[in-house]
């Protein structure tokens, strides 16, 4: 399981009271890895911020406390499975399908769907995947016919072999570490298409669209890289497209957009 939250995630939650910056930056400072990944990601060309971030103070000037404790939580989690470059390309993947979506929630601008709420759930959204790698020695097996599989549910394929899905074990995990309940909802379903496709299925519209962004973002990325290839797109895709109003011509401007973004970060 991941390591203990660092301490001044606990105090510096929303609604905490506690806005000490000065505190929680020399809290930040004392892990150098974590210090180290913070100011990384702050200079992340997705984050566009016209000035280059220095020191752990000014990344939480630039990034404000709610998402600077969101991003320090997912270089934590990352943090807790150390080791096998198999992790690293996840993790990797997961980090470029997050700042796409933060940059994708900007620029389809949907009425409740925030970009950092967006760069959050493209970090966690597939956490569950790799708790269950470590768990279940065959699983990759699992995750290879899900990945693969043209017409049933991802989730479907995993359920077949073991007593539960990624879905399910990465919002539990997103639970425990007090994230939005929006972004817990749409992890718990983001391979569900009718919960995405219809308004009636009961999740939120917030929820709706985080999981609808991610996919096209993570669609962008596999366009763009020929890497991490899914059938995920050809399930989910049109519904996505549906909900945020994106059309085949916009979407091939999005290619380019996108693509642009990832070589100027590499």
């Amino acid at each position: 399981m991941p390591r203990a939250i660092p301490e001044f995630y606990l105090h510096s939650r929303p609604g905490s009271g506690n806005l000490n910056f000065k505190l929680i930056g020399e809290q930040i400072s004392a892990d150098v890895s974590l210090a180290a990944g913070l100011i990384k990601t702050v200079n992340s060309p997705y984050f566009g911020c016209r000035s280059r971030c220095r020191s752990v103070h000014e990344a939480l000037l630039m990034l404000g406390l709610d998402a600077t404790s969101r991003a320090i939580a997912a270089i934590s989690l990352r943090q807790a499975f150390p080791g096998s470059a198999h992790y690293e390309r996840f993790w990797q993947a997961s980090a470029q399908i997050a700042a796409l979506s933060g940059w994708l929630a900007q620029t389809v601008r949907k009425a409740g769907l925030r970009a950092d709420d967006a760069y959050t759930y493209g970090l966690f959204r597939d956490c569950g995947i790799v708790i269950l790698l470590r768990r279940f020695p065959d699983y990759v097996k699992t995750l290879d016919r899900a990945n693969h599989e043209a017409e049933r549910a991802f989730t479907d394929i995993e359920i077949e072999a073991l007593p539960t899905n990624h879905s399910v074990v990465g919002a539990l995990l997103a639970q425990n570490w007090w994230l939005p309940e929006e972004i817990c909802l749409a992890i718990r379903n983001h391979h569900d298409r009718s919960a995405i496709e219809h308004f009636e299925s009961g999740l939120p519209a917030a929820s709706r669209y985080l999981v609808a962004v991610s996919q096209t973002a993570e669609h962008i990325l596999q366009h763009a890289t020929a890497g991490s290839y899914t059938e995920e797109w050809q399930k989910l895709g049109p519904s996505c497209m549906r909900l945020l109003g994106i059309e085949d011509a916009a979407l091939a401007e999005l290619y380019d957009e996108g693509a642009a973004l990832i070589r100027s970060s590499q």
